[in-house]
């Protein structure tokens, strides 16, 4: 199966954001956050193809280029070292300079405000690792003079478009209740979006499948990027053990679908230091909270309950991976609910809430629930459009009640709510019906229903 590539590069969304940079008449240098492995390296890579001139330091490998910022900041004297060390030209407009690892060399992090200041002109990229511990040694280090673009793993539609569905990925965009994807290509979608659950959205990943097909070599690759991210851990012993850091994040795994509780995430450790643990975690980007909110208003982040928070592992293949799941129930199997009791949809409907949201934003997940001596009510996601608070409740199979959703709608005296499923798109009354693999098209949810 071929991929859409652009020198052996699987074209992004996140190109065109790029691209947008790159073309702004005043643009401030650029920080590009996410996990490490989502891709970020490669796209400053393919976007340097549009110009004329490219230099890329890597700030571990050369750290005899280390001097050169503690030296001076300087950025005029910088370019000149960096013209000569690499034999490239540093022309404003028609050069792009890629400091890469940045987080390796705090002075080069600094140094990004006086690029804005003294060299708005020069096209700067700045990435790395675990970038954001960094950051938070450096936490006023270029407010309103660097903007922060935010990468991760590969959405449903980035894999259709590789997959070379541009086809089927338009559809699903164009869909709505009144124009629903034909069953026969709806089965299809369904089968597709199985298969990326199961493999995930890491793109070394992505390109393997895309390439051969093999799901099994697929596996391979999770479980190499599982070892990888495990051994970073080391990497924050100054600030927590290893071994607590693993145990928060395996519990993040086995707690998926519901709140987190720290006093079962490992039964010889203190809560706290889990909880601390849990925070590096989210710092890296390998764990998305999802906080409760009483969602009596806009905004919805007016009314969290930060005790209350579900957490999400950042990728569906790295889940299934740790949790050991029988990929050959998923794929063939006609619900999720053999597969860990549908926690898998929840995450990966969350997952594509947060792909969905701007590059330049993390934007926060909230659910709802409210305890009772009657019962239990909870509704999974809650997506803010304008105005309006859009409930969205996770099913793993084609039925299921939607009592929570309807105790939400009645008591917040909100007029639509979304159940996302295997089904089609539909209308029930009040409720709109979107495939679980259309989820990402919640921004605009008036469409559904034209």
């Amino acid at each position: 199966m071929p991929m859409k590539k652009s020198n052996n590069y699987i074209l992004r969304e996140i190109d065109k954001a790029l691209i947008s940079w790159k073309n702004e008449e005043s643009r401030k240098p650029l920080l590009l956050r996410g996990p490490r492995q989502v891709g970020k390296s490669s796209a400053v890579r393919n976007l340097a193809h549009s110009f004329d001139y490219f230099i890329e330091i890597d700030f571990e490998a050369q750290l005899n280029l280390h001097a050169l910022f503690s030296q001076s900041l300087n950025p005029k004297d910088i370019c000149e070292q960096l013209s000569l060390y690499f034999e490239v030209p540093v022309i404003e407009g028609k050069t792009l300079m890629f400091f890469d690892e940045i987080q390796s060399c705090i002075p080069a992090i600094s140094s990004l405000r006086y690029f804005y200041e003294r060299l708005p002109g020069l096209h700067l990229i700045a990435a790395g690792s675990l970038l954001e511990f960094a950051l938070q040694e450096l936490p006023s280090f270029g407010v309103g003079r660097v903007r922060s673009m935010f990468l991760r793993p590969f959405s449903f539609n980035e894999f259709l478009n590789a997959c070379n569905q541009n086809q089927l990925a338009e559809a699903i965009i164009n869909a709505s209740t009144a124009n629903p994807i034909p069953d026969l290509i709806h089965k299809k979608t369904i089968s597709l979006y199985k298969r990326f659950m199961a493999i995930g959205g890491m793109p070394e990943v992505v390109a393997k499948y895309v390439d051969s097909g093999d799901i099994l070599q697929c596996m391979g690759i999770i479980d190499d990027l599982v070892i990888s991210y495990q051994d970073d851990f080391a990497k924050y012993k100054r600030l927590m053990p290893a071994l607590r850091i693993r145990e928060a994040f395996e519990a993040v795994v086995l707690q998926m679908g519901g709140k987190f509780m720290y006093t079962k995430a490992a039964s010889n450790s203190d809560p706290k230091q889990i909880k601390a643990a849990l925070e590096l975690l989210i710092l890296a980007g390998l764990v998305i909270p999802v906080t409760h909110t009483s969602a009596n208003g806009i905004p919805l982040g007016a009314e969290v309950d930060p005790k209350k928070r579900k957490m999400l592992i950042f990728d569906t293949g790295i889940f299934q991976r740790l949790l050991g799941l029988n990929i050959g129930e998923l794929i063939i199997g006609e619900s999720f609910e053999v597969v860990n009791k549908g926690a898998l949809a929840e995450l990966s409907v969350g997952l594509e809430l947060s792909k969905s949201s701007s590059y330049y934003r993390n934007e926060p997940l909230y659910y709802w629930h409210r305890e009772s001596a009657s019962g239990n009510a909870e509704v999974d996601y809650l997506f803010q459009k304008g105005e309006k608070i859009i409930p969205i409740e996770v099913k793993s199979g084609i039925r299921g009640s939607m009592q929570s959703l309807h105790l939400f709608l009645k008591e917040k005296n909100i007029e639509m709510g979304v159940r996302s499923s295997l089904e089609n798109f539909g209308q029930f009354q009040n409720i709109t019906t979107v495939p679980i693999y259309a989820i990402s098209v919640i921004g605009d949810p008036e469409s559904w229903i034209k």
